[in-house]
């Protein structure tokens, strides 16, 4: 018997029209209405339109993407998709993680994000963090690159390990430009910036980070439901009071995504399901271990294809 982990996706994985295939159901408008009315705007047409583009705002996005997976999984719920022994979130997903395992109510966790997406923008001045992904490099490299890349006043590390080989970097971006150059003369198959502004999981996110402690300290959470893992540690945690300061911990430390996907398949037999847009943690899932069976749900076709993969066998 195999047990369901469920992953949600965070920034990068927004798009125009992402739940536009799932409009006809009751259970995706009645989760858009939800979330408009606690953030007092139309997040539908926000999703459907990108009115002067925030869709890609970070403010704007967080609580666009938490909402396009809960009413997903709200769907697969409805439709009597079993229910998750492991919830993991990508960054921002950890808090959609975190609704799916009832540690956070729905409309709390959209305001919530909303805010962590405005003190996170508002944490550097516009121009001065860059991100940047290296593809084709081990860890390792990567990080003695940042170090050489970085200076008394300007400073790249580590931010995101997705998976092996893929490396997200961050911080100042006269350093990131600098770590750039140097891992393409290391070899690297790939060195380029990404469309992000915001130095997320560094040390520049510091501010963020106090701002969220108090914001958090007033949230209700209640105790899991499912195994949910966080970025910062890479296990399961269980505590409220860890929660806490496991999201606070987590904008200024690197998200450990292949650690904490090891970690949970090793020696567990388990099937995983992308719950929301895109299909980025379905192409990371594949390069960590291409033989763990993983599914996405951002089309019709591929929710039912989930759906029927779980008719029997799995562990709910």
């Amino acid at each position: 018997m195999t047990s369901l982990a469920l992953l949600f996706p965070g920034q990068g994985s927004q798009a125009v029209g992402m739940l536009d295939a799932f409009m006809d159901e009751g259970v995706v408008k009645s989760t858009l209405d939800e979330a408009s009315d606690a953030l007092g705007y139309d997040l539908g047409r926000l999703i459907t339109e990108n009115p002067d583009d925030k869709l890609n705002r970070t403010e704007y996005t967080q609580p666009a993407l938490l909402t396009a997976s809960m009413a997903l999984l709200r769907l697969w719920q409805q439709r009597g998709g079993p229910r998750p022994i492991h919830v993991l979130g990508h960054s921002l997903g950890e808090y959609s993680a975190l609704v799916a395992a009832g540690v956070l109510d729905f409309s709390e966790a959209v305001k919530l994000v909303a805010f962590r997406g405005k003190v996170m923008n508002d944490a550097v001045p516009a121009g001065t963090g860059s991100m940047a992904a290296v593809l084709g490099l081990e860890d390792s490299v990567v990080e003695q690159l940042c170090k050489q890349a970085s200076g008394q006043d300007s400073q790249v590390w580590p931010a995101n390990y997705n998976c092996p080989g893929q490396l997200v970097v961050a911080g100042h971006a006269q350093a990131v430009d600098k770590l750039i150059e140097l891992a393409r003369e290391a070899g690297a198959k790939r060195a380029m910036k990404l469309a992000v502004s915001v130095p997320s999981h560094t040390p520049l996110m510091q501010k963020a980070a106090e701002a969220m402690v108090d914001r958090l300290s007033a949230v209700d959470m209640h105790e899991p439901t499912c195994a949910v893992w966080s970025n910062a540690e890479a296990r399961p945690l269980e505590a409220t009071h860890e929660i806490r300061s496991a999201l606070a911990k987590q904008l200024v430390s690197p998200v450990r995504w292949t650690e904490s996907i090891q970690r949970l398949i090793s020696g567990t037999a388990v099937t995983v399901v992308e719950m929301g847009p895109g299909k980025v943690l379905s192409g990371l899932m594949r390069r960590i271990d291409r033989h763990v069976p993983v599914y996405s749900t951002a089309s019709p076709d591929e929710f039912g294809k989930a759906l029927g993969a779980f008719e029997e066998g799995v562990q709910a």
